[in-house]
């Protein structure tokens, strides 16, 4: 059986394997481009080849959005009850008890006051590592609270979205917090206090359909997903093949849903620019 045998010695046994350290590459699911992750955050997790949006979290637009160190949370430690006693594959408690431990966050949404070159506003950034950045009971009183802090310092609020929806670990607790936040925000436009919505991929479910689409100003990132319900639930409603592009920023945009789209690296030019237009109006 001499084919089986190795003839010829063409792999020296002191070869050293080439190893790349853990979490220092990233690939983009778009193109496939190998990103290292310091040129990624460089770039604000925006691939440099065919400029598709990362998803990040609330950590990391704080530190594109706000000024170093201007940052004060409000509300950190508030985390969800269990109304309902819910479980599903795990209890609902341990799901919350297991996320937090995992993810560092409390709920899926952080909030307080922050300065854009100087300009102070309310902040307020959800995060889809939290349950998929799900709406529940605590993401709606924090953002109340937010809406309220804004009212009473006479600032411009500004809210970041991603989110997969209402939270079905809460049933009805978490579809209250859409007309709570709603309400906030009446009484914010009334006083003529600002409020830019920002949505990022994917914006969805209840959140679509309350604070997000509420704003002054609308913006999305590029290519980010935003709707209601999702597109496969849709088509099978209607019984109808849904135009291509269906729930994406460009789509929403060319109907009239969104006042622009902006790239990440962007955003905080944008912002600046946009702060001092409504504050001075």
């Amino acid at each position: 059986m001499a084919w089986f045998k190795r003839i010829k010695q063409n792999i020296s046994p002191d070869t050293q394997k080439s190893e790349i350290p853990d979490g220092q590459w990233v690939k983009c699911t778009n193109c496939n481009e190998i990103i290292h992750r310091k040129q990624l955050e460089t770039n604000s997790f925006v691939c440099p080849k065919c400029d598709f949006h990362f998803r990040i979290g609330s950590e990391e637009y704080i530190k594109i959005i706000l000024d170093h160190g201007s940052f004060k949370e409000i509300n950190k430690t508030m985390k969800s009850g269990d109304p309902l006693n819910f479980v599903d594959t795990k209890p609902y408690n341990s799901r919350i008890a297991s996320t937090i431990s995992k993810t560092g966050l409390f709920d899926a949404v952080k909030t307080g006051s922050g300065k854009i070159e100087g300009r102070r506003v309310a902040f307020g950034c959800m995060d889809f590592k939290f349950i998929g950045g799900s709406m529940g009971s605590v993401v709606g009183e924090k953002l109340a609270r937010l809406i309220d802090k804004a009212y009473t310092s006479k600032i411009p609020l500004i809210i970041i979205s991603q989110s997969g929806g209402a939270r079905m670990m809460e049933g009805a607790y978490s579809l209250m917090q859409m007309a709570k936040t709603s309400a906030r925000l009446a009484r914010l436009a009334e006083a003529k206090i600002p409020y830019i919505s920002i949505l990022t991929d994917p914006t969805t479910g209840g959140t679509t359909a309350s604070y997000a689409m509420l704003g002054d100003i609308i913006i999305a990132e590029p290519n980010a997903l935003i709707g209601f319900a999702g597109p496969r639930v849709i088509k099978q409603t209607i019984g109808k093949d849904l135009p291509e592009g269906f729930q994406s920023s460009e789509f929403l945009l060319e109907n009239g849903f969104l006042d622009f789209i902006t790239e990440r690296k962007e955003l905080r030019s944008k912002l600046v620019q946009l702060v001092d237009y409504l504050s001075n109006s």
